[in-house]
């Protein structure tokens, strides 16, 4: 038994490990000042998509938001999808006239059978549009966010994620954790990603595709994580999901540690499902075709492994610090090469945060942040276990932000 687990521990290390030096080495190619391309004079025409369930007390501010885009108002219209409401939200958005879309199915719910469901009813309309739009009712969007959309269209780019943000980020210690995320990962995963020439991970939000695309192949993803499962059928069809840091997408996070815990659990259920459907085929095309972007998707899809495993692996390391004679607490590689690991995680998001130009009080964050990061290896094994549940589970939304602090940050600009 003590060879079988040192064999299994050592297995462990290795994974462990690689996943680990590889995720620091990308991160490395985010760290670069960003620098911000002039803009193409508007051409493209846009469908805007706003996915709304029971969204009446948010549903108006993103309204009002949108209509002031600095893009042409003739180049582009706002549809709101109203999807098994039973509140306000259809009639505010009626009120604020645009297009609210009604959809009423019970059996089938979620974000993804409503984008399909828009989906098809706009590629029937007579107005046909170069590009669809996808933001959530509770999103605050950068006035240039249309026209950096508009450029990416023009220079060829068909899938497009904006930069996301935090509409909430000092509500909480929780929410602040959450942009404390968002900040890092756009940075060390994102950005790094769109350097070396690899696919961004669309957001759920925030999102740009061309329709010749979305006719091409339809929309099929129909996961918990539609968004991760879109960007995997972009990843196996050849077409780059690229990262556009300068528009910007403010997104609500709950407040309470309860209602992250049930979202992220969401998140990590359609993200094993995703890693369980699609990493074979991901793997085939990257060795068989030689394609690299597949092979980084698949490992963006088996994180959720490493978070668990990382938590073995860091427990095996503190164990050996207080047991050093215990036999089966052995490091395959010297305690230099785990040290080193650890500095890159606290030294490269500290940077990033620099980077970002982050407030010090909220940077002062990174000191309890590492108690958020520890929920996520619970929530990766129950995610793991309920992987084939598909019940969708609405988060309340109801964050309407004051005038000051609306005006800072759809007129903010990033560096």
């Amino acid at each position: 038994m003590k060879y079988v687990f040192l064999s299994l521990f050592f297995a462990i290390q290795i994974y462990v490990l690689f996943l680990t030096y590889y995720y620091n080495i990308i991160s490395l190619f985010g760290l670069k000042k960003v620098r911000e391309s002039e803009d193409y004079p508007p051409e493209k025409v846009f469908a805007i998509g706003v996915a709304a369930h029971n969204e009446e007390k948010v549903i108006g501010q993103i309204i009002d938001n949108l209509k002031e885009l600095d893009y042409p108002k003739s180049l582009y219209d706002i549809f709101v999808i109203c999807d098994n409401c039973d509140d306000d939200t259809t009639k505010i958005a009626k009120s604020k006239e645009v297009i609210a879309l009604e959809r009423h199915d019970s059996e089938k719910r979620g974000k993804g059978y409503a984008l399909k469901w828009f989906f098809d009813l706009l590629f029937k309309m007579e107005k046909q549009y170069d590009a669809v739009v996808i933001f959530d009712a509770d999103n605050i969007v950068s006035k240039n966010f249309l026209l950096k959309m508009n450029n990416n269209l023009i220079e060829g780019k068909k899938v497009i994620q904006g930069y996301l943000d935090s509409k909430n980020p000092d509500d909480s210690w929780v929410t602040l954790s959450n942009a404390l995320a968002y900040w890092i990962t756009n940075r060390v995963f994102q950005l790094a990603r769109k350097r070396l020439g690899l696919n961004a991970a669309l957001g759920g939000t925030g999102f740009c595709v061309a329709t010749d695309v979305l006719k091409k192949f339809g929309w099929n993803a129909m996961s918990l994580t539609e968004d991760l499962e879109f960007t995997m059928i972009c990843t196996l069809n050849d077409i780059d999901v690229v990262w556009e840091h300068n528009a910007t997408i403010y997104d609500e996070k709950p407040r309470t540690m309860k209602a992250s815990f049930a979202q992220r659990v969401r998140w990590l259920q359609g993200h094993w499902d995703c890693c369980f459907r699609y990493s074979g085929r991901l793997l085939k095309k990257a060795f068989l075709k030689g394609k690299f972007a597949c092979f980084d998707a698949f490992i963006y899809l088996i994180q959720p492994s490493k978070m668990i495993l990382d938590a073995f692996s860091f427990t095996m390391i503190i164990a050996k610090l207080f047991f050093p004679q215990v036999p089966i607490i052995k490091l395959i590689l010297p305690d230099f090469y785990w040290f080193i690991a650890l500095f890159f995680r606290y030294v490269i998001p500290i940077s990033v945060l620099i980077s970002e130009k982050v407030p010090l009080k909220r940077m002062f964050a990174v000191v309890f942040y590492p108690l958020y990061g520890i929920t996520w290896v619970p929530i990766s094994i129950i995610g793991l276990i309920k992987k084939d549940q598909k019940v969708w589970n609405h988060t309340l939304h109801d964050a309407v932000l004051e005038k000051e602090n609306y005006d800072s940050i759809i007129n903010k600009k990033r560096d």
